[in-house]
């Protein structure tokens, strides 16, 4: 049978998805007005074949987005305990005697990296975990730090690697959170992330509606239509896992399609632009108000800048107490030391599991007065609601139990996936390699209106996310391409 051969709705193939219902077809809308002719007129099929089309096309297509989206997600939140045991000498301190002041740790750091400059300390968090003091490198990417490791209890240098970001990740962690975001490709490299991300939820939903749909169909008695056509068990199983597992990660798939957004690179502008709008930034800390001439950690990298060991009130250690004493309570904290001139120094609490602990404050290095601060407590509504989301999604919400939710759902993600091609394939007819589509032209048997509205949905969805948008735009152009392609082929064929 051909591309545009017609069958009812619940005969249509299943594209990767999450749902079971099934859809499969990799061509667009038939401009053919026979295109709907074999439909039933009722309004609950002309929406469900719509469904189904708009099921395929984001699952054949952004299917191995997602599929790679989900691999090196569960990669990544499966690595934390395999990354504690292969860095486990830097991360253990072994000295058994008491922390010594942080200005010495920090001055054992800068001995073994003679002339770098200091960005940031991390005081160990716990007794058994060393200290860390991040350094500028021209060399390393954005929000990469040479990190040197040191036991508090005698000021050794237990290693250095490159960490990378807030979370502190070391190598392995880093290379597959850059494997996650961009392939490895740097910025351009993100388009896939984002695709994946803008159009999951489209996925999720117009998953979830169609599996609702054929349980009504079977709770009021009609016949599944793909019990007659396929005798066989094969395709009603795999549409049955298929339908089960997808709704089971809704969702997740839906928070991690969202959180994903947030942070993505054309999507994630126009989400703060609006969190902007609506009040609901997350504040920022200002460190404008220091001291002028006593900023540490100039350019020049000495010990004296770095850490103000000859000055008492400079000193990392009276930063710190200032900043304990203002409610700075957290195990993990950072101390940034600042780079201009006359700029705070600020001290942010970096601990990001539940209940979450990321206050902050600035802190005058030569007067020890605390000049602004930011609480969590204070945050509007929809900055600790982006703060938590993307906690949960980078696993460090819950810890392990988060880490093994996430490892789960990425884990269904793939098989979803893998099972959405399973039922293209298993539509297909003997003669052809690939499964039937569904068929074009499914826009043409609904009302006016909802024409409007669904084209009006679409186009502010792609103002918002301009790569669903676009991809959007490139499927359509594909498939009148191919219409148009198929009539004159047909045109042909009869003489006409």
């Amino acid at each position: 049978m051909s591309d545009t051969t017609l069958r009812p709705p619940d005969s249509a193939a299943a594209a990767p998805s999450t749902t079971d219902t099934a859809t499969t077809s990799t061509t667009p809308a038939d401009s053919s007005p026979a295109g709907t002719a074999a439909y039933p007129p009722r309004r609950r099929a002309r929406w469900r074949a719509l469904l189904l089309r708009l099921h395929f096309y984001a699952g054949v297509f952004v299917g191995p987005f997602v599929l790679v989206a989900a691999l090196t997600g569960t990669a990544y939140a499966l690595t934390p305990p395999l990354e504690s045991w292969l860095y486990h000498d830097e991360l253990t301190a072994t000295s058994p005697h008491d922390p010594l002041p942080l200005a010495d740790q920090v001055r054992a750091a800068q001995d073994a990296v003679p002339g770098a400059r200091v960005e940031a300390v991390r005081p160990a968090p716990e007794p058994g975990a060393t200290t860390r003091v991040l350094f500028a490198a021209p060399e390393l990417g954005s929000s990469e730090s040479r990190t040197v490791f040191v036991d508090p209890g005698n000021a050794a240098i237990t290693g250095e690697l490159t960490t990378y970001g807030t979370s502190g990740v070391l190598p392995l962690r880093m290379t597959l959170d850059q494997l996650h975001r961009n392939l490895l490709l740097g910025e351009p490299g993100r388009i896939y992330s984002e695709l994946a991300a803008s159009w999951l939820w489209v996925i999720a939903l117009a998953g979830l509606a169609l599996w609702t749909a054929r349980r009504t169909k079977r709770r009021t008695g009609h016949a599944d239509a793909t019990r007659g056509r396929h005798p066989g068990r094969g395709r009603r199983a795999t549409l049955r896992w298929h339908g089960r597992l997808g709704v089971a990660v809704l969702g997740g798939a839906l928070v991690l399609s969202a959180t994903g957004l947030t942070w993505s690179a054309h999507a994630g502008e126009n989400i703060a632009a609006l969190r902007t709008a609506a009040g609901w930034s997350t504040p920022e800390l200002d460190t404008s108000a220091g001291h002028p001439g006593h900023a540490a950690g100039t350019e020049g990298g000495s010990a004296d800048d770095a850490t103000a060991a000859h000055a008492p009130a400079r000193t990392v250690n009276d930063v710190l107490a200032a900043a304990r004493g203002a409610g700075i309570d957290a195990g993990a904290i950072e101390i940034a030391v600042p780079e201009a001139p006359g700029a705070a120094w600020s001290v942010t609490e970096i601990e990001r599991s539940w209940p979450t602990q990321v206050d902050a404050v600035a802190v005058d290095a030569a007067t020890g007065e605390v000049t602004d601060e930011v609480r969590f407590a204070d945050y509007p509504f929809g900055a600790k609601l982006a703060r938590w989301g993307i906690d949960l999604h980078m696993g460090t919400l819950f810890g392990r139990p988060n880490q093994a939710a996430l490892a789960a759902l990425g884990g269904g993600l793939t098989a979803l996936t893998v099972l959405g091609y399973r039922l293209w394939w298993q539509r297909r007819p003997r003669s052809a390699a690939f499964g039937r589509p569904v068929p074009r032209g499914q826009w043409r048997a609904l009302p006016p209106w909802a024409v409007v509205g669904i084209v009006a949905a679409a186009a502010a969805v792609g103002v918002l996310a301009p790569l669903f948008g676009l991809s959007l735009l490139a499927f359509l152009l594909v498939d009148v391409v191919v219409g148009r392609l198929a009539a004159r082929r047909r045109s042909a064929r009869t003489g006409g």
